[in-house]
This record gives structure tokens, sequence and C-alpha cells, in this order.
């Protein structure tokens, strides 16, 4: 039989796919790849004895329990530690490629200092000097307040050393970044009074009313959190998420509520007012209300009626009063704040209002409710020696009350306001809304000291760099936060000696301490971290040391709280988007990405969908009724009033029409091949909006508009 040459063709292409489909296809592939395995150049990774070792992951707020195997000695895997209490062998995908910040590009391998627009590297006794030298200064000209200090957070006992040190120098400028730990204690501390905070008990409450939090996206302890959602069905329990876009938690919700962008605090408070109104709430619970009651009442009846809350929200006034009965009637009720992870920009008023929901309902100190209890306080710190210019230098006013006050007031005086920086575990840089307003205010300050692990947007800024190891090269107590219903100390352990000439950021306090001499010296007395952080912690060291954690409390507060609506029975204004464009843009926080200090892997990078980042490009989501023939995946030029960036559409239904959506994380600009120059950071596109009364940067977003590029 002849063959032409369409027959051959036909035959061949019939007898690949016929391999293809046949176990001989699966073993030639097998062998295959059994053979490169064997191929002299392939790296085979070093042999050798098999260990583990527990330790705590501090790349976010979930603090999670980590167990870390090593092969002779080196680690080469991460992964959840079962029994730890926060966790109990979970574990996300940053933590499980925690490895890759040993060897990060971007690591800062021994101390730096700036000459010129470059960095040279310096030994640690001559950039202690440095450092010391410079605030030696500031001191005899009197003015001690002018040192400042921005680190992530207030907890632990390195951030505890940090303030120690401005203490004693003189100053009270000692800021944190804002965070869901830090609203969380705002909150409570307006509503309830000085040295609280507040804890949600999602593992056991039978009705989750959720104002943007996400949930499974990251907000709080994010292993705790997925746990706690996990198990929601099988407790039937039903969770109802309010935001303007169909999140993953949304999806995953029993019923997404779309709303206005904004307006979260009127939505809780118009439910409030029908709970009031149909006499929903718990007697008893109300009785503990102080700060005009009656005026509360009376506002939220004239000004948040379920149809003005639904001309405000965009939610129907059927579904209002629906979800107000829902809420009052449910027997283990939890109304949960703070937009995407909790640590974006946040107003106390929508704060307090979705926070009133708790209290009226009686579900305060109760199992499955919000829990108020005192602040994590485990620390033991021995009292300070202070002289006259400490003294006078710390009863000074703070030049602002939050970071991007303080960046206000520098970048608007003519005279220097801070004359030092130390940034500890921080990046303002990049994290803040109106970057380059931020690095205008650090550059204004005359001496930078960064203490970060890796040459980031800040630490480009510095003056002298001091490399703090990583999590897995330092010991260090690290407290759970973000609104766990359990509070736990874990330590987090150096699993590996540091690969390069670092120092745990508590030495380096130390060490700064000593060289000021004096009463400064005097308050340091530790010659080590280690022994600084026994000593501080002498009634759960043994716990730390022999199980890896200690617990300080668990399960619901006992007693009731008081409840002071002061602030909102004045009615403070709704904060609204800047600018007068027809778009609304809001940030979107995704789990695979990091607003912080440490930025993401160049694993969860990979993990990136195409709906995020599409090559180098942003992707802005955009509803197909607001597209208006733009295409998808097509280029535009998205502009506000802070700027412009070239970003690619993204059509997506599930964002309410008329907002557009951008992720947060992304844009950095610092020298990491890996995760740099990859899209736009939406803080570039946002400016801070400051709510009257609290002083928060409240902007949860800004008016935009779309042109083609």
């Amino acid at each position: 039989m002849k063959v032409d040459r369409r027959s051959f063709l036909g035959l061949g292409l019939g007898a690949v796919a016929g391999i293809a489909v046949s176990p001989i296809g699966m073993k030639l592939t097998d062998d295959s790849s059994i053979w490169t395995q064997n191929w002299p150049w392939t790296p085979v990774p070093v042999d050798g004895e098999v260990t583990y070792e527990n330790s705590v992951c501090s790349l976010c707020p979930g603090s999670c329990g980590i167990n870390v195997r090593k092969i002779d000695g080196r680690p080469v895997k991460i992964e959840g530690l079962a029994g730890y209490p926060v966790n109990d062998g979970g574990a996300c995908l940053h933590g499980i490629a925690g490895l890759q910040y040993l060897y990060d590009p971007a690591r800062v391998k021994t101390p730096l200092k700036k000459n010129g627009d470059k960095f040279e590297a310096i030994s640690w006794d001559d950039a202690i000097g440095l450092v010391a030298g410079k605030l030696a200064d500031i001191r005899k000209k009197g003015a001690p307040e002018k040192l400042a200090c921005i680190v992530d957070n207030e907890q632990g006992s390195v951030s505890g050393l940090f303030k120690r040190l401005l203490k004693t120098f003189g100053s009270p400028n000692f800021y944190t970044m804002p965070s869901l730990e830090s609203y969380l204690e705002l909150t409570a501390t307006a509503m309830h009074g000085e040295g609280k905070t507040i804890a949600f008990d999602l593992e056991n409450a039978n009705f989750v009313l959720s104002f943007g939090a996400g949930i499974i996206e990251g907000w709080g302890s994010p292993v705790s959190c997925f746990k706690a959602n996990a198990s929601r069905k099988q407790r039937q329990a039903k969770l109802y998420q309010i935001e303007p876009r169909l999140s993953n938690t949304a999806a995953n919700a029993d019923k997404w509520i779309p709303i206005n962008p904004g307006t979260e605090a009127d939505l809780a408070l118009g439910l409030c007012a029908v709970i009031l109104k149909k006499k929903l709430f718990d007697s008893d619970s109300v009785a503990n209300f102080k700060g005009g009651l009656n005026k509360f009442a009376a506002l939220l009846q004239k000004e948040y009626s379920a149809s003005k809350t639904a001309g405000i929200t965009g939610v129907k006034a059927s579904d209002i009063e629906k979800i107000a009965t829902l809420f009052a009637k449910a027997k283990m009720p939890v109304a949960v704040f703070g937009k995407g992870r909790g640590d974006g920009a946040q107003s106390l008023k929508e704060l307090a209002a979705i926070h009133t929901l708790n209290c009226l309902v009686g579900n305060i100190n109760k199992k499955g409710g919000a829990f108020v209890k005192p602040k994590t306080d485990y620390l033991e710190f021995p009292g300070e020696s202070m002289d006259s210019i400490a003294n006078a230098g710390f009863a000074k006013s703070k030049a602002g009350q939050y970071v991007n006050q303080l960046v206000e007031k520098v970048n608007a005086s003519s005279q220097p306001v801070v004359e030092a920086l130390f940034v500890y575990n921080a990046n303002p840089c990049h994290c803040l809304h109106n970057p380059k307003g931020v690095k205008q205010a650090i550059g204004k300050i005359p001496f930078v000291v960064s203490f970060s692990s890796f040459l980031d947007e800040t630490a480009m800024e510095a003056d002298i760099i001091l490399p703090s190891h990583t999590f897995i090269e330092r010991l260090e107590d690290v407290p759970s936060r973000a609104g766990l219903s359990r509070t736990v100390v874990g330590l987090t352990k150096p699993i590996v000696e540091p690969i390069f000439d670092t120092k745990n950021s508590g030495d380096a306090v130390l060490l700064i301490a000593k060289a000021l001499e004096g009463t400064i010296a005097q308050s340091f007395e530790w010659e080590t971290y280690e022994e600084c952080l026994e000593s501080l912690v002498p009634d759960i060291w043994d716990s730390l040391s022999d199980q890896g954690f200690a617990i300080i409390s668990e399960g619901a507060p006992s007693g009731s709280a008081t409840v002071n609506i002061s602030f909102l029975a004045h009615n403070p204004e709704t904060v609204q988007a800047k600018g007068d464009f027809e778009l609304t843009l809001i940030p979107i926080d995704k789990m695979r990405l990091i607003n912080a200090a440490i930025t993401e892997s160049p694993f969860a990078i990979k993990t990136l969908s195409d709906t995020v980042l599409r090559g180098k490009d942003s992707v802005v989501e955009i509803n197909p009724l607001t597209a208006k023939g733009y295409k998808d995946g097509g280029y535009v030029m998205l502009t506000t009033p802070q700027g412009t960036a070239r970003v690619l559409i993204g059509l997506n239904e599930g964002i309410m029409p008329g907002v557009i959506g951008m992720a947060e994380g992304l844009g950095h600009t610092f020298d990491n091949k890996y995760v740099s120059n990859k899209g736009v950071n939406v803080n570039d596109l946002i400016g801070p909006v400051i709510e009257s009364g609290s002083g928060l940067d409240a902007a949860f977003g800004i008016k935009a508009k779309i042109t083609m590029a």
C-alpha cells in the first residue's frame, strides 16, 4: 500500500497520541526522570543525619509554631508544629517558604554606612560608635526628644528594649506601624478603658458578622482563622461577609453583602438602630453603657434608620433589618472588624460602631463572642534610671500621635522635628500611604538607623544599617497577637548559626545603651539579650525553654465590661475618599502577598494568579459594567489624585460597579530580582486621610479614573 505524505503525518501523530495516553509514555517519562537524576551535574543535597527542631515563626502576626527539618545541621524544610496552641500543625505558605529568607539576595550581610549614594561595609564596633556618637551630640544640645523610633508593634522584649532606650534617653517619640493589634487596643481604650485589648472567639461563634475581615486571607492569625473557618460547617455556624468585593472569604461565606466602600460604620450603626428599636438588645449588657446611651439611641433613630442607612450603604433596608435580627437572636454571635488583613488604614468610627454590636447583644466575655481582656503583659522590666535630661525630654509631647502624623509634621516643618530615627522591623517607605511623602520625611531627618535584615525601601534611606538576624537565626519571645481568644507567648530559637555578620537587634540596643554610658547604660544592666530575656520572663521561662511556649490566658475572661459610647454619641463624620473622579480604588489584601517589613518570598510570588500579576504588570479588577468597552488584559492608565500607573484590566463580576481594586504588597523597588519591580505599589496611588477625633489614617481607598494607555 502506498503511503502518501498526509497519511504518514496522520500515522505519526496517532502514534504520538497513543504513546501519550498509554502506560508506555508514563513509563518512559518516569525512566527519563530517574536517568536525569543520576546525571553527574544534577545537584544532590548533601546526605547526613536528619534532625528536627521546634521554633516559632514571626513573619506575620500569626506567631505559629514550626518544626524545622535539618540534614547534617542544615535546615531543609519547615512544617507546622503539631500541638502548638496557635496553629496545631498548620502552616501558611509564608511560613513554609521561610528558609528562602536565609539566602535572600537583599539580605544585609554586615553593618553598612552610607557614603554618598552608596553603602560601604564597616565593623560592628565602628557602627555602634557612630550611632552612640550622634545620639550623644543630640543629648548635649538638650534635645533628647528629637530621637524617634518606628517599630512594627510594641509587643515583645525587643520592642520593649527600644522603648526603654528612648525613655531613658529622654524621648516620648516611640511609634508603631498600623496593625490589627493596635486597632484592637485603640478600640478597647476608647470603649472600655486603658490597658485593654479585644479578641474574637471565632472557633466557637455560631454567627460571624464580618465587616470586610479577610478571615481566610491573612486576617489576624491566619492559620488559626483557617481552622476556625474550616470547622464552621461542622458547627453549623454562619458567616456573613460585608465588603464591596467578592473576596475568597466572601465566596466562602453563607452570605455576601456588597456595600459601598467606606460606609461600613454607617451600616453597623444602622444595625444598632434596628436592635435598639426592636428591643433585641441584652438588658444586662446595656446597663453597663455610659457616655450618653439615650443621646446615642436618639441619634441612631434619627440618622441611621434602615431606609437612610440603605441609601448610604447600598444595602437594602429589608436586608438591614433581617441581618440585625439574625445577629441579635443568634446564640453566640460576634461582629468582627478590620478590613482585609486588618493592618491597613482604619476608622475609629467604624471600629467602634462594629464593636458596639457585640456590646448590645451581650456577647462580651462569653464563649463565641468578643473578649475584652488586659493587654499582654508578661515582661518584668526593672525600673529605669532617668537623669534630668531624660526627665525633661520624656515629659514633652510627642511629635505626632501616630506615625503618619509624624511624617506630616516633619514634612511641614522648616526646622528639624526629628534629628535621629531608629527603624526596627518596619518598612514605612513601602507600607504606608503616599510612600513618596514618607521618603521625603525620612530624607529630612539628619541621621537614620535601620535594624533591617534586608536592604528594603526604608533601609535604603538609612545612614547606618545594623542588620538583624532572620527569625531562623535568633532567640526572641513572640507573643500571639491579632485578636486571638487565647494569649500565647512562644520562643523563637536559633535553628542555625547566623550565616552573615548580623546580630540580634536586642543585643544591638544593649551595645548602643552601654556606649551612651551614664543613667542610660545603668538601665541596661544585661550583658547579652539572652540574659535579658530570661530575666524579664521569670514566671514563664521554664515553660518557654522546655515546651517552646507558655499559655498566658485562654477562655472567656470573667466578669462584664463597661461600655463608653461617648465617641459615637457625638456622631463623628464618616471619612470620604479623596478626589472627584467617578471610580473608587480600593486596596486588596491577598494571602500570598505581605504588606509589612518582610516582603513575600520568591515562592509566594510564583504562586500569584494572573488575575493579580501578569508578568511584571499589576492587574486592576473592574466590573464589566464599569469597564465601558475596555478589554480584559488590555493596558490602561490608572489615575488618582496621588499619581498615575500603567496597569492591566482584569474584568471581574465579583466587584461592585464603580469600584476598582488592586492588590497590596507589590511594587517593591529594592535589589531583589525575585520580588522587586513586579507590579505597582498601590500605596503610591492612595494618600492618607486623617480622621477627625482619632488622628488615624482612615483612607479606605481613593477616587480614580482609567484611560487608554
